[in-house]
């Protein structure tokens, strides 16, 4: 029970809830008290804990992202280099960069002890559709 493999299927850029997942984890191992460490196994999409309730706070976040760090077809991203995996990996590898791919939260009683509005998103960086691994641990 103290570890598990999901594997999250994306469709291109974006956000993807997986906190139900996450506290199934914990139900299934009739987890009490400890820390979950979720971490992600690729180098071109994150982890965040970002608010659930209202779909256009993800929408923005992926437009501030892509603003922040558009494709290497854009002319201000001519200086990067790595370019052979197409116009999206190195952005995504930069993105991935300014977030996290791992974090940890508490577990009580069972239970995330996550805010009324977080939730755990998987945030892919690439345009076309992946299946990414995000492996929970439970520590005492």
């Amino acid at each position: 029970m103290p570890q598990t493999v999901l594997s999250i299927s994306t469709s291109g850029q974006g956000l993807y809830e997986f906190t139900d997942a996450a506290q199934d984890f914990l139900r299934r191992g009739q987890a009490g008290e400890g820390l979950l460490t979720v971490f992600v196994r690729h180098t071109s999409c994150s982890l965040i804990i970002q608010e659930n309730a209202d779909p256009d706070v993800r929408h923005d976040l992926k437009t501030f992202f892509s603003r922040l760090v558009p494709p290497t077809t854009d002319p201000e991203m001519r200086w990067i280099t790595h370019t052979a995996e197409g116009p999206d990996d190195m952005p995504a590898h930069i993105k991935a960069a300014l977030t996290a791919v791992s974090i940890g939260i508490p577990v009580r009683d069972g239970r995330l002890m996550l805010g009324t509005w977080q939730g755990i998103y998987l945030f892919e960086h690439r345009d076309r559709p992946h299946i990414r691994q995000v492996v929970l641990h439970l520590s005492p």
